[in-house]
């Protein structure tokens, strides 16, 4: 039964994606994964570095290449660029993710039962834009809750408290068990959200929450009712961004070349700035002070980013590049910045990216984990 399901990861080139295929390799070697990267031509080169060093460290020849469009005069992205007559993608418009990401994955898993694992970490309050395809079931390996949020929806559905209750009865001793049927038999309403009951039955036990899910999917149609034995409904703990930083950095893939800090010096202050997220160089989900460390670190780069803008269509909205790297613009983005490193002395984290505002909260999975 086991092999009709196919497990896979997506490598998108950012930390998160990288560090599970690590961590699920290390620690659960019996799946047998199949990993993907979906190519847009469009990555920095520190992106393609990293997934050749992770192929590498996963066994060689593991990482499959994916394209959306094949030419032989563009890449994927200007081939649908063209298709779109120009028509830049952005955050109301990404046909970019559709197609370049969503449709290349779609199409390379097929209509057969399939088992996403998704990179977003436990200190994560989203689940990213990803496939609602009913073959495809994510699962998050990173997150205390393992499951994807249609399937805590159906579980702790107020009209199926009775038949997890039951599921609950089967393995329990009285005394724990009386004490989660409780939380299980409280329906949800105005006082007891679903988030809470889940952290309620979380608290009173992970493993035995992941079992009666695992069980309770059984009769359903989710890829997951095909296995006979899944090796993550033992584990407990959530993983952070400084776990995911670690597991890079005791690998030979070590952490994305572009999350290094690069100084520089604005009005006699000394500041870094680096780019805090994977994805094409002229990606629209990128802060204003990143694009100033693509101009000043990738000219050339910046320049092609730039040659696509024309009258109407622009990568940040309300400005041009051509704007934003105007003297007066460019130093007043610098002091923003610099305001906000003032700041940083208050928080732990050694990295830059901690302290880009919303560097994580926009976008989607299936770019940037």
């Amino acid at each position: 039964m086991t092999n009709k399901v196919r497990h896979v990861i997506g490598i998108s080139g950012g930390k998160d994606s990288a560090a599970l295929a690590l961590y699920l390799h290390q620690n659960y070697p019996q799946v047998d994964m199949e990993y993907y990267f979906c190519d847009t031509g469009k990555e920095l080169k520190e992106t393609y570095d990293l997934i050749e060093k992770l192929d590498h460290e996963l066994g060689g020849n593991k990482i499959q290449k994916l394209e959306a469009a094949h030419s032989s005069h563009k890449d994927p992205f200007d081939h649908f660029l063209s298709m779109y007559r120009g028509y830049l993608p952005s955050s109301n418009a990404r046909w970019c993710t559709k197609k370049l990401k969503l449709e290349p994955f779609e199409k390379f898993v097929g209509d057969g039962p399939v088992i996403s694992y998704v990179g977003i970490r436990d200190d994560e309050d989203r689940e990213g834009y990803i496939s609602r395809k009913s073959n495809i079931q994510s699962i998050f390996p990173f997150r205390r809750n393992i499951w994807s949020e249609d399937v805590i929806n159906l579980v702790l559905k107020n009209s199926n408290i009775e038949l997890i209750a039951t599921h609950y009865s089967q393995n329990l001793d009285k005394e724990k068990l009386d004490r989660i049927l409780d939380v299980v038999n409280t329906p949800l309403s105005e006082k007891l959200v679903q988030r809470e009951k889940l952290k309620s039955l979380h608290n009173l036990g992970i493993k035995d929450f992941n079992k009666v899910v695992f069980n309770f999917l059984k009769k359903s149609d989710y890829p997951i009712a095909l296995i006979d034995n899944f090796s993550l409904l033992e584990k407990e703990n959530g993983l952070i961004r400084k776990d995911i930083f670690e597991i890079l950095e005791n690998s030979t893939v070590g952490v994305p070349k572009y999350y290094k800090e690069v100084e520089f010096e604005h009005n006699g202050k000394r500041g870094v700035y680096a780019r805090s997220r994977s994805g094409c160089f002229f990606c629209f989900f990128q802060q204003r002070i990143e694009w100033v460390w693509l101009y000043e670190q990738h000219p050339a780069l910046f320049q092609k980013a730039m040659d696509y803008e024309k009258e109407g269509y622009n990568w940040v909205e309300g400005e041009t590049l051509e704007q934003l790297i105007l003297p007066e613009r460019l130093n007043k983005i610098k002091e923003d910045h610099l305001k906000k490193l003032e700041k940083r002395s208050t928080n732990n984290s050694p990295y830059l990216v901690d302290i880009l505002e919303d560097a994580e909260t926009e976008g989607c999975a299936a770019c940037f984990i």
